[in-house]
């Protein structure tokens, strides 16, 4: 097997469980995930199978959410999952008020990470640090928000706003819960979290669980194939002979037909075959060269 599954995550899962899981269904050892999710949210995990597994950092890394922020509330976590810090009704919090501090998420941004968060910071993750009850300086991220869509407003002593959210990789939604309701003046935490979309794969095309053991016993289960996940690289077919220097990890002379990028990922095929693996286009001595990166 060589391949994608768009998975999508249930609650209470976390990214690890649904990998193992995924390896019991399809009695595979080889299986790994792009992008976690925490444990409490749901939607698009991308799952990489077989030697795909080498191919997931090659997948696009935008992402779309759709968030559900509660205002009046802050947690240690930045989510309700987490211990509650400080709680204040905010009654008279208006939208218009709360679509004001929203515009300032848009663009490129600084962003500092939840101290409940996987980021590795002097070797260790900081959820493990915050657990140990140790304070250390947490690294500011550069990271894009491209929209911000409000969907939804639900007014209250603890107002909730939904929205949907296009970023780049590396963004945390429960940063933006917590970073508005700073903005506000009256704290704020993720309430729910659904990935619409990662690394390509939408939710519209997403397996559940239980969708997956249904088609694996219907014999009717067919991986997403690397061609597929991987549209967004510009393409390079190869001639038999050359093909199969490239595949010794040679690199191999390369007249362009048309303008492709250098030292970027590209995927490779042979003439009248399947993909063959990723490679890179360089110049060497002012003479173009394919690079083979990956080999399959």
């Amino acid at each position: 097997m060589l391949g994608f599954l768009n998975l999508n995550k249930p609650a209470e899962f976390t990214s690890h469980d649904c990998v193992a899981r995924v390896r019991r269904l399809l009695q595979m050892k080889r299986v790994g995930h792009g992008g976690t999710l925490d444990p409490a949210a749901t939607g698009v995990l991308p799952i990489a199978l077989g030697k795909a597994t080498r191919l997931l950092q090659f997948l696009p890394g935008n992402k779309a959410y759709q968030a559900t922020i509660q205002l009046g509330i802050t947690t240690i976590t930045d989510d309700l999952e987490g211990e509650v810090i400080t709680s204040q009704p905010v009654s008279n919090l208006t939208l218009e008020q709360v679509a004001t501090a929203l515009k300032q998420f848009q663009g490129k941004i600084e962003q500092i990470p939840p101290r409940y968060s996987a980021i590795q910071v002097q070797g260790k993750r900081l959820y493990d640090l915050a657990r140990a009850g140790e304070n250390v300086e947490i690294p500011v991220r550069n990271v894009e928000i491209f929209q911000i869509e409000i969907l939804n407003w639900y007014p209250g002593d603890f107002p909730q706003i939904e929205v949907a959210i296009a970023c780049g990789a590396g963004t945390y939604i429960r940063a933006i819960a917590r970073d508005l309701g700073r903005i506000l003046q009256t704290g704020g935490t993720l309430a729910k979290l659904i990935r619409t979309q990662s690394s390509g794969f939408e939710i519209a095309d997403s397996l559940t669980f239980e969708q997956l053991e249904s088609q694996i016993q219907q014999g009717s289960f067919q991986l997403i194939p690397p061609t597929r996940a991987l549209q967004h690289l510009h393409a390079v077919t190869l001639p038999a002979a050359i093909a199969q220097k490239w595949c010794q990890g040679q690199k191999v002379s390369y007249n362009a037909t048309d303008e492709l990028p250098l030292n970027s990922p590209l995927r490779i095929y042979q003439e009248g075959e399947d993909f063959l693996g990723i490679g890179y286009l360089t110049i060497t001595d002012t003479e173009a060269k394919l690079v083979p990166q990956i080999v399959f």
